[in-house]
């Protein structure tokens, strides 16, 4: 081995025994590292208050873009040509905008819209941050979810209704919304999922969450196992969900 290797070796060794031996890490620490074993005393309120975060980002982003979503999805809906509100200007004004949110990979999104946010949230860091810009971005995307599961409804029962004299806004909750019902909540359940997938990215502007906890505890300090069960905590989150949508979507389209 040259001097310049030895040199090199002899630094990063004394350089890891000051870090291991700083009060930031303790014996605890070292053993942590050395053996990749989970210190639920020392981890598990932490994992708590991530599990608390993305339970809350994803409970309230769901909650307002499914709301968004289903005004945006129905408009595009109704003002495409045939629609009960035809009106091109406004369709192709709306689905450019779609179409130009969509495909800007979220980690992007949240940083691009970093002025909107602060004027929203009043910081470009932090949960409310986050959801700002996981609203914006589930928002655009149920939209177009919305709008794909209204295509697929009969025209014909869109017409007999017109036929029978009923008003676009009696159409609209009467019978376009009635008889997607099913899919749209399917639709939603797959949104859901998807927000679960944002809250992960949005520990990068200091959200926290899962996914801030798996970075963190689990890959940066070289415990598999810290990653793993959180891997296993966002599956069994999304597979209730995905059971209680599908259970409630089979109810509806029963009737």
């Amino acid at each position: 081995m040259s001097l310049t290797h030895q040199a090199l070796a002899s630094s990063y060794q004394s350089l890891s025994s000051q870090v291991l031996a700083s009060p930031g890490f303790g014996n605890e620490g070292v053993t942590f590292l050395a053996k990749g074993q989970m210190d639920w005393d020392r981890l598990g309120p932490t994992f708590t208050k991530a599990l608390t975060s993305t339970l809350y980002m994803v409970s309230v982003t769901l909650l307002i873009s499914a709301v968004l979503g289903l005004v945006l999805g129905m408009l595009l809906y109704t003002t495409r040509e045939g629609g009960v509100l035809a009106n091109k200007p406004v369709y192709w004004t709306l689905n450019v905008l779609v179409n130009f949110v969509r495909p800007i990979p979220f980690i992007i999104l949240l940083t691009a819209i970093g002025p909107l946010t602060e004027v929203i949230a009043g910081s470009r860091i932090g949960t409310e941050a986050a959801i700002v810009g996981m609203v914006l971005a589930a928002t655009f995307g149920a939209a177009r979810i919305v709008e794909q599961n209204l295509v697929s409804i009969d025209p014909g029962v869109v017409e007999a209704a017109k036929a029978m004299g009923a008003s676009p806004l009696r159409i609209i909750f009467s019978v376009i919304i009635p008889e997607a019902l099913g899919p749209l909540i399917l639709g939603f359940t797959f949104m859901f999922i998807a927000i679960v997938d944002m809250s992960a990215m949005a520990g990068y502007i200091g959200a926290g969450g899962l996914g801030d906890f798996a970075i963190v505890y689990g890959y940066r300090a070289f415990n598999d196992q810290v990653t793993w069960i959180t891997v296993a905590v966002i599956i069994v989150i999304v597979q209730i969900a995905q059971l209680g949508g599908n259970w409630l979507a089979k109810k509806i389209m029963r009737r």
